[in-house]
C-alpha cells in the first residue's frame, strides 16, 4: 500500500543546493496529495523560516509543519498543534555550562503570528558578528528577527517567553568539542538518543532536561547543534501527529538527509535517506537496510514518491 503520510525534511532533502524545490519535486508533492497522502514538512528550521520555502508549493493549509526539530507543530495556515519549551532553569544552566561557546549560541523563541511570520526577538544572540562569521547565509535570511543581548541571559527572565530551543553553530571540529562537553553531563541526551528508552528509571527521567540534535554540512565545514527539551524530536512530533490522524507508523514514508532526521527515520515504516547525507550516517542507513535515494540535486524526493504511488514497495 502507498504511504498515508509522507514526512519530508527540508534543507538537503526537498530543497536543492540552491534552496529551491524543483519542478519534478513539486509535481511529486501534488501526486501524493491527490492520491490522499498527507504531506508533513519536518525541519530543523523554525516555522517562520520554513515558510519562506513553503508558501508557493500548493500544499493544503491544513498540512502540518514540524519545526525546530520537533519543538513546534503548526499547520501551513499557522494554527498551533503542539509546542514544547525549555525550562528557564535549564536554559540558564546551559548558558553558564557553555560559557566558552556563548559567542556561537542562539536562543530561539516561538513568536509566530497568524500570518506565519515571526516578531523581532524570535532569535537572540550575544554577539551578532561572531554568529555571522559562522552562518552568514542564515543570518542574512533572519536578520530582521534577531536581537542582541549581552549577556545572553538577559533574554531569560522569569515571567518572560520561554525558549523552544538553543542552537550552537560553527566549524565541525569546534562543534565536536562542544558536543563532547554537552554529552558528558547526565542532563543531556546525546545525538541519536533524543528520547529515553521506555524502560528508563524514574531517576533517569527526572535528571534529563534536554536532548541534543546535530546537523552537519561537511562541504561548508559547518555543524549546527540544536538543544531541545528532553523527549523532543522530529520523531516525537511525528508520533503526536500520527495519533491525531489515526495513522500507523508502518504507513509513514520518511525522507531525510542528516543526523537530526535519525529518530524520525527510525520511527517510519519506510525510511529513506538522501545520498547527499554525511558518510557515516549513510553507512548506518545501508547497514539498517534503508532505501538510499538520489541526492537533493537529483530529485531524490520525487524518485521516492513517484515509485511509492506506482506500486509500493517496488521503489525499494
Amino acid at each position: 500500500m502507498p504511504p498515508r503520510l509522507i514526512a519530508l525534511d527540508l534543507d538537503g532533502t526537498l530543497l536543492n543546493s540552491s534552496g529551491q524545490v524543483s519542478s519534478r519535486n513539486r509535481a511529486a508533492l501534488e501526486l501524493a496529495q491527490n492520491s490522499g497522502a498527507e504531506i508533513v514538512i519536518s525541519t530543523g528550521r523554525r516555522h517562520s523560516f520554513a515558510m519562506q520555502a513553503l508558501r508557493d508549493l500548493g500544499l493544503k493549509p491544513s498540512s502540518a509543519v514540524i519545526s525546530s526539530n520537533g519543538a513546534v507543530i503548526r499547520t501551513l495556515g499557522s494554527d498551533l498543534i503542539h509546542r514544547s519549551h525549555l525550562r528557564l532553569s535549564t536554559a540558564l544552566w546551559l548558558c553558564a555550562y557553555l560559557d566558552d561557546y556563548r559567542g556561537s549560541l542562539v536562543l530561539t523563541f516561538d513568536l509566530t503570528g497568524p500570518d506565519g511570520n515571526d516578531s523581532r526577538g524570535a532569535l537572540i544572540v550575544q554577539n551578532i558578528d561572531q554568529i555571522h562569521s559562522s552562518i552568514g547565509r542564515w543570518m542574512r535570511a533572519n536578520r530582521q528577527y534577531i536581537l542582541q543581548a549581552n549577556p545572553i541571559e538577559d533574554a531569560l527572565q522569569p515571567g518572560k517567553e520561554l525558549p523552544i530551543q538553543m542552537m550552537l553553530c560553527g566549524p565541525i571540529d569546534r562543534m565536536l568539542r562542544a558536543e563532547e562537553r554537552l554529552v558528558q553531563h547526565p542532563r543531556i541526551i546525546p545525538v541519536g538518543e533524543q528520547e529515553l528508552p521506555p524502560d528508563a528509571s524514574q531517576a533517569d527521567r527526572s535528571q534529563v532536561e534536554a536532548a541534543l540534535h546535530r546537523t552537519t554540512y561537511p562541504e561548508t565545514d559547518l555543524t549546527l547543534l540544536d538543544i531541545l527539551p528532553a523527549g523532543c524530536s522530529k520523531a516525537s512530533a511525528l508520533r503526536h501527529l500520527a495519533v491525531l490522524r489515526g495513522i500507523g507508523y508502518a504507513e509513514i514514508l520518511a525522507i531525510g538527509d542528516n543526523w537530526n532526521d535519525l529518530a524520525m527515520l527510525r520511527l517510519a515504516g519506510e525510511p529513506a535517506l538522501m545520498s547527499n547525507a554525511p558518510d557515516d550516517l549513510r553507512s548506518m542507513a545501508i547497514a539498517s537496510g534503508w532505501t538510499i535515494l538520489p541526492s537533493n540535486d537529483q530529485d531524490g524526493v520525487a524518485t521516492a514518491i513517484e515509485a511509492a504511488f506506482a506500486g509500493a514497495p517496488a521503489w525499494k
